[in-house]
């Protein structure tokens, strides 16, 4: 009996030692995490704000929210941790040794994936947009969040990694909504220049894609003994460049048989074009 009446004292003491010694730091953490997680949800819905102010792409956004909501959550379960009392700095060396073990295994796709939230916040380029990068010309067809898919003007698909077009120049060729489309032509030197230049500007006039409030050049661009060579700049809508670019060259092709001029000799073209 007295051994009993023993143990329950030498128990109840040390319940009595425990809530003492840890019962405060619990009910500061449990306080901690209530405030912690009001504050949380506060951030990301600060975040949430600030994505559709900067329309940022709305498949990466739950991403992004998922991201930083973790982030915060792991960052409060260490800082619960230490107040309680629990050594956390072999937990972040863990987490540290284990993320830079995925982050070497998974380099690249980090790099690629890293580069495509870039380019959904910053746009650099839209989907329909007409691009030229990492060597090739095409419309956007989708920014993924690791690669971007270009169509190009024969049709073929073209998956590039957005890690490299993140970090290297970008061309976006229809990012103004209007472009201008640089020719060259050459005419026979007898054909006289007003000639010449009056049945270009016949084809720029008719061409249907052609802007019609701004204003087109045909520009005297080199002279030979034998041949009269132009420069053509004609601006059109973006999305227009190649109906324009061929409507314009077939176009002075027709214009300058039915104008009767001639062509210079072909030897002397060649010739000028090399120099």
């Amino acid at each position: 009996m007295i051994q009993g009446t023993f143990n329950f004292d030498v128990i109840k003491a040390q319940i009595i030692t425990a809530v003492t010694q840890y019962g405060g730091k619990i009910i500061l953490a449990i306080v901690a995490l209530i405030i912690g997680r009001f504050l949380i949800g506060k951030v990301t819905a600060l975040v949430q704000t600030a994505m559709d102010k900067r329309k940022v792409d709305r498949d990466v956004q739950p991403f992004l929210n998922s991201l930083i909501t973790v982030l915060l959550n792991v960052m409060l379960l260490l800082s619960i941790a230490g107040i309680v009392g629990i050594e956390t700095s072999s937990f972040v060396a863990v987490l540290g040794a284990a993320g830079l073990a995925v982050g070497l295994a998974l380099q690249g796709s980090l790099a690629n994936f890293a580069g495509g939230v870039l380019i959904l916040i910053f746009r650099p380029y839209r989907v329909g947009d007409l691009i030229n990068a990492q060597g090739f010309t095409g419309i956007v067809e989708g920014v993924q969040i690791f690669n971007t898919v270009l169509v190009t003007p024969d049709n073929k698909t073209i998956i590039l990694p957005n890690g490299p077009l993140s970090t290297s120049p970008v061309t976006n060729i229809s990012g103004k909504g209007k472009i201008r489309v640089d020719m060259v032509f050459a005419a026979g030197s007898h054909n006289g220049v007003d000639k010449i230049r009056a049945s270009v500007q016949r084809v720029v006039d008719a061409c249907p894609t052609a802007l019609k409030d701004i204003q087109h050049d045909i520009l005297v661009t080199k002279l030979t003994e034998n041949a009269i060579f132009f420069d053509v700049r004609v601006w059109t809508p973006s999305e227009y460049y190649w109906d324009t670019f061929y409507y314009v060259n077939e176009g002075i092709s027709r214009q300058f048989a039915q104008d009767g001029i001639q062509a210079p000799k072909p030897a002397e073209v060649s010739v000028a074009l090399k120099q």
